[in-house]
């Protein structure tokens, strides 16, 4: 098939490489004229997407990418895989409002399009659908079928990338769900249909309000636990020992990508604003994880302050500026917050992360550096944001003065976890 991917980020790279591979002809779309060169060249900034496999399929003539939206007519499949941010609390749609308007100008009858983009349940059929019907004069299900697929990426996840991870599928009806589902058989090993688009929404909203509220318990709980000396990483382990009624959650400095600081709260919204009332589980995760952050600069001034030392003046190291180990996604990451905040309060902030190069978010004040023994040694506090597998943490251990462990990875007389 003739695929069009609109958004060539860290949800639509993945999807249109791996559809260029299994033989179908992909165009990828993305209004970014910096992507769109990078990936013309062969060049990957996503770190689940090698550069030998965009050259593999760039040189076979599988996979081209533009920024032109003429290129996309004719199109047999297009997945709309672009961004959904919150803008003061409310969904911004405008991203999939303006792909469903350029591929409406080019939809014709037989053709599909599926939405990736995460949202509150209603979107794809009250929003996407009736911009195509006005664009295209054609009727979805009648003339060209539609559905909603959440995506489930998870950077830097090696045991669950794309192909093997399951894939929710749904359509505006039963022809739509079969294509749509004949389309994702051939991309990854196992489909889950579901009987609307509605529910495949709903579904990846409560997937991640999920883990965003079950993370909000262990930090709270983390936070109790110091004030009640207790080792609240030894008692997690052993309550993680249940092989059944349990899984394991641990703290951290907060959260970020895409998935937990956002998704959500488009839930609570469309609850709020349909039902009248609170989503109270949401409202209360976003709070605690939301002001994580807040509390590692606490601890952070409290350890300081044993050593007879002010936040104000002293030199500070951030080790991780990513939202997650071993990923260069640093989407809403908790780091930034941290970093703004002890910037604020006068120090001397370094950050190294030698998976992100050029974090758009950070405060320019922020000096990069390396995590070598000298670096190392000159601060006055290190602190473990996100705990990528390229640091050395005996070497850490061995030559900081104070660190202030937010994953739980050192111990010795001058490591504190958080």
């Amino acid at each position: 098939m003739h695929v069009v991917v609109a958004g060539q980020g860290y949800v639509g790279l993945p999807l249109a490489i791996r559809a260029a591979e299994v033989g179908h002809r992909v165009v990828g779309y993305d209004v970014d004229p910096h992507r769109v060169k990078q990936l013309a060249a062969g060049e990957s900034y996503v770190e689940d997407v090698a550069s030998e496999r965009i050259r593999a399929v760039l040189d076979s003539g599988a996979y081209s990418v533009t920024s032109d939206a003429a290129a996309l007519a004719g199109f047999d499949l297009a997945v709309i895989t672009v961004p959904t941010p919150l803008r003061d609390g409310v969904p911004d749609l405008s991203y999939i409002e303006s792909c469903s308007r350029t591929l409406g100008a080019h939809l014709r009858p037989g053709a599909t399009v599926v939405l990736e983009s995460t949202t509150y349940p209603g979107t794809t059929e009250e929003l996407m659908v009736p911009i195509l019907e006005e664009l295209s004069g054609l009727a979805a299900g009648r003339d060209f079928h539609a559905g909603f697929s959440p995506e489930r990426i998870d950077p830097g996840n090696q045991n669950w990338p794309f192909e093997k991870t399951p894939k929710v599928v749904s359509g505006v009806d039963a022809d739509s769900l079969a294509v749509i589902k004949g389309f994702y058989d051939d991309l990854v090993e196992t489909t889950v249909p579901v009987s609307g688009p509605k529910e495949a929404e709903l579904a990846k909203l409560i997937e991640n309000t999920f883990r965003h509220v079950n993370i909000a318990l262990v930090n709270e709980i983390a936070m109790f636990a110091k004030a009640l000396d207790v080792d609240v990483w030894e008692a997690i382990g052993a309550a993680a020992s249940k092989p059944f009624g349990f899984m394991k959650f641990t703290p951290g400095p907060g959260v970020g990508g895409h998935c937990l600081p956002i998704d959500p709260s488009f839930l609570s919204w469309k609850v709020e604003r349909t039902v009248g009332v609170p989503f109270r589980f949401v409202e209360l995760a976003n709070d605690v994880n939301n002001h994580m952050p807040d509390y590692v600069v606490r601890r952070l001034m409290e350890g300081l302050n044993t050593r007879r030392q002010t936040v104000n003046g002293s030199r500070v190291l951030l080790l991780g500026l990513a939202y997650k180990p071993n990923t260069s996604d640093a989407r809403e990451s908790p780091s930034t917050r941290v970093a703004e905040l002890l910037l604020n309060l006068g120090a001397q902030v370094r950050g190294a992360d030698p998976h992100v190069v050029d974090d758009i978010h950070a405060d320019a004040r922020l000096v990069r550096v390396e995590a070598g023994a000298e670096e190392i040694a000159a601060a006055d506090a290190v602190v473990l944001l996100a705990d990528h597998a390229e640091f050395d943490y005996d070497l850490v251990a061995k030559h900081a003065k104070y660190v202030l462990d937010c994953r739980n990875r050192m111990a010795g007389p001058n490591v504190e976890v958080l």
